[in-house]
């Protein structure tokens, strides 16, 4: 789910195998991704799931670095997300959103060989667009809480908002 002149492209690493099933992004009951969207204002209200159609009206969109569901993201091999890294760039080249917001540091440090990376806004771009690394929303993930994702989310929210034609 991608369009042109995006203000942010979330990447997810790859679907879950409920993602997967029901063809929606961060579709998992226990996923914080669309609590923590609405929390740091990027939507009007908590979208279900099944709406994810509806950020490309707000200027958002959604994409995978892989596109393999799995139980876990560990199963995907490095050379799949390295080949994810290259697939994104092409997407960044051609679509040019202003921002990607990596949902998921261990699978950007692997797809980009950037080991060291942190959370938050990067100093390298990507195709020219700001990088931000948020940690994965996956209930699997105990290390960051819903209060903490809303934390990291609002901060990219702020870097990107108001959208203007004349930032990049």
């Amino acid at each position: 789910m991608i369009g042109p002149g995006l203000k942010v492209l979330f990447c997810g690493i790859n679907p879950g195998l409920y993602s997967a099933a029901t063809g929606f992004h961060f579709a998992r009951p226990g996923n914080r991704f669309w609590p923590a969207l609405h929390a740091a204002g990027f939507t009007p209200r908590r979208f279900d799931p099944s709406e994810s159609r509806r950020l490309l009206e707000l200027g958002y969109g959604l994409t995978n670095l892989v596109n393999r569901g799995t139980g876990a993201a560990d199963e995907l091999t490095p050379d799949e997300l390295v080949g994810g890294g290259r697939r994104l760039a092409a997407k960044v080249r051609r679509y040019r959103p202003r921002a990607v917001a990596f949902v998921g540091l261990g699978a950007y440090r692997a797809a980009f060989g950037r080991p060291k990376a942190t959370l938050g806004l990067q100093a390298e771009l990507l195709e020219g667009a700001q990088v931000w690394l948020l940690p994965s929303p996956s209930g699997l993930n105990a290390n960051h809480q819903l209060p903490d994702l809303v934390k990291l989310f609002r901060a990219l929210r702020r870097q990107t908002w108001p959208p203007s034609s004349t930032r990049r």
